[in-house]
C-alpha cells in the first residue's frame, strides 16, 4: 500500500474540511446565497493580500490573472520593464510580445535576485515605461525577490509596478498596500490551499488609471466588467462556485491561524528544509532562498530527472524537478500551504533513501536529524 504526499509547489495539499466544503451539493451562483459566500470571500482574501484594493477572481490558472494584467493595463507599443530571473519572470516577456508591448529586459541569472541597483537605473532610463513587471518568489529557481526595495524606487513614478505572487501569496509577507505594490496577481493551488482553477488580481487605483487607456481589446478578462460585478458581490460570467466555496473555508483557516504565525510556520519548514539538504552535503540552488520552496542541486553523478521519478513513483512522494534550463540539474522541495513539520520529515526521509539507492554517500538520517533539530529550537522559543 502506497500512500501519496505532494511536496511540490503547486498544486498543494488541500485540507480535509476544505474537500468536504467542496463536495456538498452545487448551489447556483446568480443567488443570495452563493453572494453572501463570495462577499466573504473578497473580504477574507484582502486579508491575505493585505490591501484595501479591488480584488478580480476569474476561473483560470495564475497564467490567466498575469495575461489578464497585460491586456487591461497595455496598449501595443507602450512601453514595460521585466524582470525575468526564471521561467515565470519570462513568462511576463512573452505576454507582453504577444500583445506587441514595447518589451525592455532585465535578465538576471537564474537562481539569482534582482539588483535593485540594476531596476533602479533601467527605472531612470525608461521613465516612460508604463508598467514594471517582477516576480516576488520565482518557482522556478527557489530565488526571492526584494519587491519591497523595487516598490520604494517606484512609488513615487508614474510607472506601475506588478507582482507575480503566485506562489507567495500565503506563505511570505506581502503587505501590497503598506509596500505600495500597484498589482498583485495569484493562484488558487498554493498558499491558498485549494485546487488549480482560480486567479486572482488585485488593483490599486493608480493601476486603474491606465485600465481605463488601455486599447487593448479584451473580453473575458475585462477589469472593468469585473469591476462592474464586483461592487454587486457578483461576477461578471459563471465562476467556479466549488473552488469559490472551498476558498472561503481555507480563507477562514488562515485567519484563524492568523498572518503573523503563517509566515512564521513557513519560515520554520523553510529552514527545516535547508538546514536537511545541507546536512548530507547538498547545496541549495537560490542565493536569496524563499520561505515557500527550496530550490536544491542534484549532486554530481545522480540523474536528477531519474530522483524525481523514482520519489514519486515507488514512495508516493513528489517533488518538483528542474525546469528549461534546469532540468535534471535541481530538484524543488515545497513548505507551502497545508504543511507541517512531519511533511518536510516524510520529504527528507523519502530523499535520503532514494539518494542512496542511486549511489550518493552519506550518513543516513542527518538531514532529517538536521531539521529536528530546527523544529525543536521553534518550539522551545
Amino acid at each position: 500500500m502506497k500512500k501519496n504526499f505532494i511536496l511540490a509547489p503547486g498544486p498543494t495539499p488541500v485540507p480535509q474540511n476544505v474537500l468536504l466544503a467542496m463536495a456538498q451539493p452545487i448551489i447556483h451562483h446568480r443567488t443570495p446565497q452563493f453572494k453572501e459566500i463570495f462577499k466573504q470571500m473578497n473580504e477574507n482574501l484582502k486579508y491575505v493580500f493585505q490591501t484595501k484594493n479591488d480584488i478580480f477572481t476569474f476561473a483560470a490558472s495564475g497564467t490567466g490573472a498575469m495575461e489578464a494584467v497585460v491586456v487591461n493595463l497595455l496598449s501595443a507599443k507602450d512601453k514595460a520593464i521585466c524582470i525575468q530571473s526564471g521561467k515565470f519572470g519570462e513568462r511576463w516577456t512573452e505576454l507582453c510580445k504577444a500583445y506587441c508591448v514595447d518589451t525592455v529586459i532585465i535578465d538576471v541569472e537564474w537562481g539569482k535576485a534582482v539588483e535593485i541597483a540594476r531596476v533602479k537605473e533601467v527605472l531612470e532610463k525608461h521613465k516612460d515605461a508604463k508598467v514594471i513587471f517582477s516576480t516576488y518568489c520565482e518557482t522556478s529557481t527557489g530565488v526571492v525577490t526584494d519587491i519591497k526595495a523595487i516598490a520604494d524606487l517606484v512609488k513615487d513614478t508614474d510607472t506601475v509596478l506588478v507582482t507575480d505572487a503566485v506562489s507567495a501569496l500565503g506563505g511570505m509577507d506581502l503587505q501590497t498596500d503598506n509596500w505600495n505594490i500597484d498589482v498583485v496577481v495569484a493562484g488558487s493551488q498554493k498558499g491558498l490551499m485549494i485546487p488549480p482553477g482560480l486567479a486572482f488580481c488585485a488593483v490599486s487605483s493608480k493601476a486603474q488609471k491606465l485600465v481605463e487607456v488601455s486599447k487593448t481589446s479584451r473580453y473575458y478578462f475585462d477589469f472593468c466588467l469585473a469591476k462592474k460585478a464586483l461592487d454587486k458581490s457578483d461576477t461578471a460570467f459563471t465562476p467556479a462556485i466549488g473552488l469559490c466555496i472551498g476558498l472561503n473555508e481555507a480563507l477562514k483557516m488562515i485567519k484563524q491561524e492568523t498572518l503573523e504565525k503563517v509566515f512564521q510556520r513557513h519560515s520554520c519548514l523553510a529552514k527545516a528544509a535547508r538546514a536537511g539538504v545541507e546536512a548530507i552535503g547538498l547545496k541549495l540552488f537560490a542565493e536569496t532562498p524563499a520561505d515557500v520552496v527550496t530550490a536544491v542541486c542534484v549532486p554530481e553523478g545522480i540523474d536528477g530527472a531519474e530522483l524525481v521519478k523514482i520519489m514519486r513513483d515507488d514512495y508516493g512522494v513528489t517533488v518538483a524537478g528542474g525546469q528549461a534550463e534546469l532540468k535534471g540539474k535541481i530538484f524543488r522541495l515545497a513548505q507551502l500551504g497545508y504543511m507541517n513539520e512531519f511533511d518536510i520529515l516524510t520529504g527528507l526521509n523519502c530523499l535520503e533513501i532514494v539518494l542512496t539507492k542511486l549511489g550518493y554517500k552519506f550518513s543516513l538520517g542527518k538531514s532529517v536529524a538536521a531539521a529536528e533539530a530546527v523544529f525543536l529550537t521553534y518550539t522551545q522559543t
